[in-house]
């Protein structure tokens, strides 16, 4: 609350003496209406992972429902960083000729509908379509979010970067602790417990249609993204994909991805594997991802106070390993560890969130970089759960899988270095 009353102080408009009647300005007509947007990118932001972490709990039922094989259940588990590479590279795109808002709006439609469709597939090919559309709906989003954040609140853009991540982390694990409670209160259907999920995205609906129509008429007609104006017009040109700080940005981008959609994806079977129960295996990755919530919003501000971010990235990082090392020595017995552990590590995706924000000087840069970063990092993310799954199938164990990704954890910790200096993209691109 008292954040949002923070936001709600940069509410600044023209006084009524003022002898000019000119159009609002997008920024102006924006910073009118502070609460619709930030409650809008909170519920947003909620709904850009119950997707995912609802499947992991139930994982094992959905297999056996479906006839899933390991090596389907680990394209499964792919499919996300598939549909956010494919997807979210769309989404500039989309905003310039829609606008932010209603690409918005159609995001939160497709994640609702794919969610209905994928509990009522009867087969596994209806359900990968299924999940492809509510992902979609989340890549662009996913893109959007840091764009938002630039246009509309600029100079909070660590505070609202913090809140939208909390909510991403607090969607996640609210998605992973209900989902088993509410199959078995509904017989045993997991059918239910993953449908159910799309009564949050259907609830965010309403509020960006009307923050549709309030901004419609603000937007720059050059680049759909409300605000940018000229300024953003006469932006220098440059290729992102010339600049060693993007490309850096995107591998980082990419590896903490895979490690947190192997942890989504495959954490919560490892557990069950070693004998936990499958509502604890729920609540384990539950803990994991609700450590994000209170870091979520922390860390993004941590991170605008440093010159470089990478020492900060090398401590997260570092947590993965030990929770990596902690699932090899004793998943049971110290279950509970290793769980806080690799929530600390899962805690890198608000920073690199961050990080967007951050190597580009404008709002239409860091459009371009969002987009690069986010789409060729989901796309460097897709082959790690699919040979998590296939080396689980190929060993019969987690062995393999653990000395993947903690080697694939090491490189993110050197990235993080690269990606967390001090430079913007359009500084060598």
């Amino acid at each position: 609350m008292m954040v949002f009353m923070e936001l709600a102080k940069n509410d600044r408009t023209l006084p009524a003496s003022s002898p000019v009647r000119a159009a609002p300005s997008p920024t102006a007509a924006a910073r009118r209406a502070p609460w619709l947007l930030a409650v809008g990118l909170m519920l947003t932001a909620f709904n850009l992972r119950p997707a995912v972490s609802s499947l992991s709990p139930v994982l094992a039922e959905v297999r056996d429902g479906l006839g899933m094989s390991g090596t389907v259940a680990g394209m499964v588990t792919a499919v996300p960083s598939l549909c956010f590479a494919a997807f979210g590279v769309t989404a500039p795109r989309l905003a310039r000729r829609f606008g932010p808002a209603a690409v918005v709006t159609g995001g939160l439609c497709a994640i609702a509908a794919g969610l209905v469709l994928r509990s009522l597939a009867g087969e596994t090919a209806l359900f990968l379509t299924a999940s492809t559309l509510a992902l979609a709906g989340i890549a662009v989003n996913n893109v959007l979010m840091p764009v938002l954040t630039k246009r509309y609140f600029p100079d909070r853009v660590g505070t609202v970067t913090g809140l939208y991540s909390t909510m991403i982390a607090a969607g996640t694990a609210v998605a992973a602790a209900l989902t088993v409670p509410v199959t078995r209160a509904a017989g045993d259907s997991w059918r239910v417990g993953l449908g159910v999920w799309a009564v949050a995205a259907a609830v965010a609906v309403p509020l960006w249609v009307i923050a549709e129509r309030r901004h419609r008429a603000t937007a720059d007609p050059g680049t759909g993204l409300p605000g940018q104006g000229p300024a953003a017009a006469t932006a220098p040109a440059y290729r992102v994909t010339r600049s060693r700080t993007a490309w850096s940005l995107a591998g980082f981008f990419g590896l903490q991805a895979t490690a947190a959609y192997v942890t989504m994806g495959w954490v919560p079977q490892m557990f069950r594997d070693a004998g936990i129960p499958a509502s604890t295996a729920g609540l384990l990755l539950a803990l994991i991802m609700a450590i994000g919530a209170p870091l979520g919003f922390v860390l993004p501000r941590v991170a605008l106070r440093m010159r470089s971010q990478g020492p900060l990235l090398a401590v997260l990082g570092t947590c993965g390993l030990a929770g990596y090392a902690g699932l090899w020595i004793a998943p049971a017995g110290g279950a509970w560890a290793w769980a806080v552990l690799l929530g600390l590590a899962n805690t890198s995706f608000p920073v690199a969130l961050t990080l967007i924000g951050l190597r580009s000087r404008t709002t239409a840069g860091v459009a371009r970089l969002s987009a690069f970063a986010q789409s060729t990092g989901y796309l460097i993310s897709v082959p790690g759960p699919l040979l998590v799954g296939t080396l689980n199938e190929a060993t019969g164990g987690w062995h393999a899988p653990l000395l993947l990704v903690a080697a694939l954890m090491a490189v993110q910790i050197v990235l993080g270095f690269a990606a967390g200096r001090d430079r913007c993209v359009e500084d060598g691109a």
